[in-house]
């Protein structure tokens, strides 16, 4: 069976992707204010606010069981809702400040606590006043095409959650530097006159509405994802705060579509073939979830910043470059052990690795480099292997006078020090250690310390000719 799409199920995934976009814009901001739990707890203590609003208005009389009392039980859910926000973060806070315990146990304890009320509250009453647990927990997306406004084809969901994303965007637009300053820098904002305390709370009681509008899309459970889900992903691609903003849209609203085509699909295309005839739907708002989901993890594994994957790549690649310049700093302290430059051999990295695997590796790679050649002893330096050797090596004894110097380090603590800093040290900072310690001509163990190469030395030459300062050698 293909995959048929007819303009009832555009509605439903443009539902669904108005109600995740809502959720990314205040999901943004608690993922960059390390608060991602407390919009997990929102979307658990929102439901007593919002029962407790009902049960409040239904009991006044405000509201009653007709169709027509729609909007005002919108307002009294929309109420409700903030209450509860509010109440959360103000819980949340006094529990940590008089209880003294971390904002991860405060937040756990406020947040189940309000959440077993809800669904104590629903347990009790939903038979009275037709709440149905199970839609406020889970979402129904696929009926949202059943209510629409007045004769035409647009669903009222649509129309809601359409408003809060316009709503959250316009709030954006004109608190974006409170909102941004509040979010990286508390400290400075409150220094400044910025209320950072009145920020948080517009942020929480955004949220909870946030969370109340996309309930009937999403539901109370599902609503995390689409809430954490795509800011965190968009984090993964982007360190630019606009960018991470509309990556986090797009990502969400993406999400409904694909899950929604997923939904009509997957149930034909993979249990049918499976021998499972029976199961012949899906649910829209998990497939959202399970879409937001992966689109994480390909941005957590696939990121061209912080991808596990490329970050494995490029430990690696550092690793190998380590293990070449280790092999180029064994064969120049081979050279000075023949030659007796040096009067004391002293620890330094062990020799057997150019026996390894790795280190043929390593040597055959530096062949290529033209810095190693074959030799009747196995490898020897070339003349542009000697000057890279020099700078390593002269890095690596530099600090360790300079680590013998200002540290009380006994001899034999210096070198593992040193052989992690040598490979950071470009020629200036060399330089700099070397005035710093009145150029030493010996190092902490009695080896000599290398001076200059003569390349460096007669740049250096060119560049005070010319009037020029030195610039550094060119990565």
């Amino acid at each position: 069976m293909g995959l048929f799409w007819t303009e009832l199920d555009t509605w439903t995934a443009f539902t669904a992707a108005l109600a995740a976009m809502s959720c990314a814009v205040p999901g943004t901001f608690l993922v960059l204010r390390r608060q991602s739990m407390l919009g997990d707890a929102l979307s658990h203590t929102v439901l007593p606010g919002i029962v407790a609003a009902f049960l409040a208005a239904y009991w006044l009389g405000i509201v009653g069981q007709n169709s027509e009392d729609d909007t005002i039980l919108q307002f009294v859910f929309l109420g409700g809702a903030v209450a509860a926000g509010v109440l959360t973060a103000f819980l949340t806070e006094t529990v940590q400040r008089f209880g003294r315990v971390e904002n991860s146990a405060a937040l756990g304890v406020v947040y189940t606590s309000l959440f077993a009320l809800g669904l104590l509250l629903v347990r009790m009453y939903a038979d009275d006043v037709h709440l149905d647990a199970e839609c406020v927990l889970f979402g129904a997306v696929e009926t949202v095409v059943l209510n629409t406004v007045g004769d035409s084809s647009v669903p009222t969901a649509a129309v809601l959650n359409g408003c809060v994303l316009f709503a959250n965007l316009l709030l954006l637009g004109l608190c974006f530097k409170e909102l941004r300053l509040s979010t990286f820098d508390p400290d400075l904002a409150t220094s400044l006159g910025l209320n950072s305390t009145l920020v948080h709370y517009l942020l929480m009681a955004v949220t909870s509405v946030t969370l109340v509008a996309a309930f009937r899309s999403v539901g109370a459970i599902l609503v995390i994802t689409v809430l954490i889900a795509p800011p965190v992903a968009a984090f993964l691609l982007t360190e630019r705060l606009h960018v991470m903003i509309g990556l986090a849209l797009a990502i969400a609203g993406a999400s409904a579509f694909i899950g929604h085509a997923l939904a009509l699909w997957t149930p034909v295309a993979v249990f049918g073939r499976l021998g499972f005839t029976t199961v012949d739907d899906s649910s829209t708002a998990g497939m959202t979830a399970i879409v937001c989901g992966l689109i994480f993890a390909a941005a957590f594994l696939f990121s061209p910043r912080r991808g596990v994957i490329v970050q494995s790549v490029r430990q690696t690649l550092l690793g190998f470059r380590i293990l070449c310049e280790d092999c180029l700093g064994i064969l120049y302290r081979r050279e000075e052990a023949v030659s007796g430059s040096s009067s004391e051999s002293g620890p330094f990295v062990n020799a057997s690795v150019l026996g390894t695997l790795r280190g043929r590796l390593a040597c055959w790679r530096l062949s290529r480099q033209g810095f190693v050649m074959a030799a009747e002893n196995g490898w020897a330096l070339t003349k542009a292997g000697r000057m890279h050797a020099e700078h390593l090596v002269r890095s690596h004894r530099l600090w360790e006078s300079y680590m013998a110097r200002y540290f009380a380090l006994p001899d034999d603590h210096l070198h593992d020090a040193a052989h992690r800093v040598e490979h950071f040290l470009d020629v200036p900072m060399v330089d700099q250690l070397e005035l710093e310690l009145d150029q030493p001509g010996l190092d902490p163990h009695g080896r000599s310390i290398p001076g200059r190469p003569a390349s460096e030395s007669s740049k250096d030459e060119k560049n005070s000719d010319g009037g020029k300062e030195d610039a550094g050698p060119t990565e």
